[in-house]
């Protein structure tokens, strides 16, 4: 049995369950925050499309791409005023907020306002780092690393529980294989669930290729909707998509982002395919 986790945006009153039996959840936004009026609107729409399909969504935008390919890369508006942003949809669209910390100084500020605090997958072996984060009680979305494998995670589990937190979350965002390129094996989403905690799969991140033109990634957009069709037949708790409303010009991720308006054809898809393993 996989537990169930709650998430409480403490606005609505709503509540995101998240595991055993409970319908796929939708974690999606774009990669970073370009700006408060895109941010809104992007998070506006988003929960329009999934409130219309009866989808629960979980709304996400990192503050600092901390990890970019280069140097010159935009990396978004920063930790004060990324997550003044972020607090602001949060009132404003009423749905739980998730994004990425890299700094051991971000953590205090971070759980004021995240509903859920993600380990990114470069740091999903940082012992300090992860334990630091449990230690907020927040609910922790842990990204397996393109290094590890999924047996490997148990370990990583091992560290938030330690600080009395079991609010986990497993991602799976593909595996390196060969350079610039990475490969989503199916076989994690069982592996990892049997630890008994909700497995999220990253369908846009999965047909990223890391540095693939240099001095940034590229992606495989095109294959977003073959793994997430396939990983929901599998059998995951969440779905995670970098949606934008034009990716091409997205200022990070566009090549492995999808667009908002092909968004309402996938998650009806995937929706049937959820409700038909899950018995529903």
């Amino acid at each position: 049995m996989t537990k169930v986790i709650d998430i409480d945006t403490q606005l609505s009153g709503d509540t995101v369950k998240i595991g055993e039996g409970n319908p796929l959840v939708l974690i999606a936004g774009p990669c970073v925050i370009e700006g408060y009026k895109k941010t809104l609107c992007t998070a506006k729409r988003l929960n329009e499309i999934a409130t219309g399909l009866a989808i629960p969504l979980v709304f996400k935008s990192s503050y600092d791409k901390a990890n970019r390919s280069s140097l010159y890369s935009y990396r978004g508006p920063g930790l004060l005023e990324g997550l003044e942003i972020l607090s602001e949809v949060k009132m404003k669209v009423g749905v739980p907020i998730i994004s990425d910390l890299h700094r051991f100084e971000e953590i205090e500020k971070a759980a004021q306002v995240l509903d859920i605090l993600q380990v990114p997958a470069f740091l999903c072996r940082q012992t300090d780092f992860i334990v630091e984060i449990a230690k907020t009680r927040k609910t922790v979305n842990l990204k397996k690393g393109q290094f590890l494998a999924p047996w490997d995670m148990k370990n990583a589990i091992e560290k938030i529980e330690s600080a009395g937190n079991e609010k986990i979350l497993l991602t799976e965002r593909g595996s390196s294989f060969g350079y610039n390129n990475l490969v989503a094996d199916m076989r994690s989403l069982p592996i990892m669930r049997r630890f008994g905690y909700p497995v999220v799969f990253d369908a846009t991140h999965s047909v990223q290729l890391p540095g693939g033109k240099g001095s940034a990634s590229d992606g495989q957009r095109e294959f977003v909707p073959h793994l997430s069709r396939a990983a929901v037949a599998v059998g995951i708790d969440a779905i995670f998509l970098e949606v934008h409303k034009d990716p091409d010009r997205a200022l990070c991720d566009g090549p492995n982002s999808i667009s908002l308006d092909s968004l309402p054809k996938l998650l009806k898809e995937i929706k049937r395919i959820d409700d038909i393993v899950k018995e529903r």
